[in-house]
């Protein structure tokens, strides 16, 4: 549950406000396909992957992450960056976003979806760590763009992930994010929030490194109250999705719809309990 954190504040704000943004068309089999993962020994899976044709590449499939990455040398083979002009000064080679054309993981097929270029440090790292174990590099990260429009259904024994197809249609993060900063620049002021309401109160301090949050109150008659939610519950995943901070419980909360029910597992008493909570209309 250790994993990498590549959103900001402003950038998850913006999400729930592209509900109705230009979304990536899919083509995808309509039957489930497994596929194979390693397990690094820093808690990450890695998935082999194709962009444009090209490949294999070793990926970190991170369900936290908003973007796909990609670094210099992918983007380079697939040829991502024929008509991106070379910026004059750049953080960690960060070309910016591009246009992948077909991203495939096993017979999966994602078409023209968005990536981000850039070889970040963190994966660097995790990679020069691994790099001599795995037989190869590791090249970046698959995160919501692609993970978003399957069902997962995860196999930690025999090391498989099966991706079925949920029809779901995510928003364009870098679009949204680019409308909120052109909205906020106009100076008409603007409420973001989750369009669900979950009715509790969650922190994490900085130096605790420990898996989840710790949700603080707990509001009475709210949806989490209902659920048996309380005050010193760690909440580990929300909906499915990793809750290792108030950037990914933000950003759970904020993809869940009202009145659906989603669960919510926690640890309470060093036992892992899964509640059932059915979050109200919001704002």
């Amino acid at each position: 549950m250790k994993r990498l954190l590549f959103a900001s504040a402003l950038l998850l704000a913006c999400l729930t406000a592209a509900a109705h943004a230009e979304s990536p068309r899919i083509e995808a089999p309509a039957k489930a396909t497994v596929v194979p993962f390693e397990l690094l020994p820093s808690g990450h899976m890695a998935v082999m992957v194709k962009v444009n044709g090209q490949g294999p590449y070793r990926l970190i499939f991170d369900t936290g992450a908003p973007i796909t990455l990609l670094d210099n040398k992918v983007a380079k083979a697939a040829g991502l960056l024929k008509d991106t002009p070379e910026p004059l000064f750049t953080f960690f080679g960060s070309k910016g976003e591009v246009k992948v054309k077909e991203l495939q993981v096993g017979d999966q097929k994602v078409s023209d979806m968005t990536a981000i270029v850039m070889d970040h440090p963190t994966v660097e790292a995790i990679s020069r760590a691994f790099e001599k174990k795995l037989g190869g590099p590791i090249n970046g990260i698959v995160g919501f763009p692609f993970f978003a429009r399957f069902k997962m259904t995860l196999d930690y024994q025999a090391k498989t992930v099966t991706l079925l197809p949920n029809g779901f249609k995510p928003p364009d993060v870098m679009k949204a994010m680019m409308t909120a900063i052109t909205e906020a620049s106009s100076g008409v002021p603007k409420m973001l929030a989750p369009a669900a309401q979950w009715g509790m109160i969650a922190a994490k301090s900085a130096g605790d490194k420990e898996d989840g949050i710790t949700i603080k109150s707990v509001l009475p008659d709210s949806p989490a109250a209902e659920a048996g939610l309380k005050a010193g519950d760690r909440l580990l995943t929300l909906d499915g999705r990793w809750t290792d901070s108030l950037v990914d419980l933000y950003m759970a909360a904020g993809y869940a719809k009202p009145g659906e029910t989603a669960p919510v597992v926690i640890k309470r008493g060093g036992k892992e309990l899964t509640l059932k909570v059915k979050p109200a209309a919001g704002m």
